[in-house]
């Protein structure tokens, strides 16, 4: 791989409307865009790191640092061949997996492109279109959640899944199956909101046939899953949980959980979330792919990882619309016909990204260059 040039630009968006789960509201989209620049081609990558640490310890001013002072230099100053050399140039670098993740993603779409396939294809990618589900957060009602469902059931996303936390749990699900039935593919996301206390709660929604349970209980907990696991019928899904390749073989061995997310952000990019999927296909364990209120950047990512054949059930990659008034990427993303989303078939991410929009939203930008 040639790479000649990194640009690092900080990108302010408002979302179409405001987004809260169990730990925070939010109203905009504040991240890192990385672009890799070789050969006439340009990569693109996507922080997925929030602006305060609530999902986990990193925010976006922790990856711009970790970019500028360490990330951006070290790869300027070696050879990189193939992008899975990443995941070894940055193995020094504890944790700031979502750092890591905005400039190896951009590698990978470099790649791709100065090989003239698509990012799907380099991954190892065969589905032609994925089958997508939708997140909704938490609203004042609950009368309003079932609003916000019933949309969504209207456009025809394959799977709804709800943020809840602890007094906003079991009637929510219960007016949702009251409203649509039990034959709604339908999952809770907790976001780590619960703990072994609330197992009565926990237990109580066995009652409603939910496809899953997210991450009930503490973000770096594998042993109290597994124990929680053996109480219900649901299965548990493990996200916050599952940082590296260990974890998830971790979580398997102990039964921690039956389903796994996976995010490309959280766990330090393609490479690494490829070897959990592989993992998981070899196991046994079904996997999806989780969403952080991307821009189409990040959207594009998530739809080429999502094109690997354990990625079974539908992910959080809704189209484009679903946050953005106007998306960075011409055209923007949407479903080719209900609840399913295409993968773009041009070389790398697939879609152009619009340096225009992406320049009018960027409130502070750096540029290195090989040498200087």
């Amino acid at each position: 791989m040639k790479i000649e040039q990194v640009t690092l630009r900080r990108v302010q968006v408002p979302l179409q409307a405001p987004f809260e789960t169990s730990f925070g509201r939010m109203d905009r989209k504040d991240c890192v865009i990385v672009s890799v620049y070789g050969e006439g081609a340009t990569g693109y990558g996507e922080s997925v790191a929030f602006a305060a640490p609530y999902y986990n310890e990193e925010t976006t001013d922790t990856v711009w640092h970790m970019l500028e002072h360490f990330l951006v230099p070290d790869l300027l100053s070696k050879e990189v061949k193939r992008p899975e050399d990443v995941s070894a140039l940055f193995a020094p670098v504890r944790r700031n997996h979502m750092a890591i993740a905005a400039i190896e993603t951009a590698l990978w779409d470099l790649h791709a492109k100065q090989s003239g396939i698509t990012l799907a294809q380099a991954l190892g990618g065969d589905k032609r279109e994925i089958e997508v589900g939708v997140s909704i957060g938490i609203e004042p009602t609950v009368d309003q959640v079932v609003r916000n469902v019933e949309r969504y059931v209207e456009q025809g996303y394959k799977r709804i899944k709800v943020k809840i936390k602890p007094g906003f749990d079991i009637r929510l699900v219960e007016a949702i199956r009251k409203r649509f039935g039990d034959e709604l593919p339908l999952m809770a996301d907790a976001n780590s909101a619960y703990t072994l206390d609330d197992l009565a709660v926990l237990k109580e929604m066995d009652n409603y046939k939910l496809m899953m349970i997210e991450q009930p209980l503490a973000h770096d907990d594998i042993i109290e899953h597994a124990a929680l696991q053996r109480e219900l019928r649901t299965p548990v899904c493990l996200d916050e949980s599952i940082h590296t390749l260990t974890d998830a073989r971790h979580a398997i061995e102990l039964g921690s959980c039956r389903i796994m997310n996976i995010k490309i952000g959280r766990v330090g990019g393609l490479t690494n979330a490829r070897r959990i999927h592989d993992l998981c296909q070899e196991r046994g364990m079904p996997v999806w792919c989780g969403g952080m209120l991307e821009l189409g950047i990040g959207r594009l990512h998530n739809i080429a990882l999502s094109s690997l054949s354990n990625f079974s059930i539908p992910g959080d990659v809704s189209a484009s619309k679903r946050f953005w008034a106007q998306d960075i990427v011409v055209p923007g993303i949407e479903m080719v016909r209900p609840g399913v989303i295409a993968v773009p078939a041009g070389a790398g991410i697939g879609h152009e990204v619009c340096e225009q929009s992406l320049e009018r939203l960027t409130v502070k930008k750096l540029t290195r260059s090989r040498g200087a």
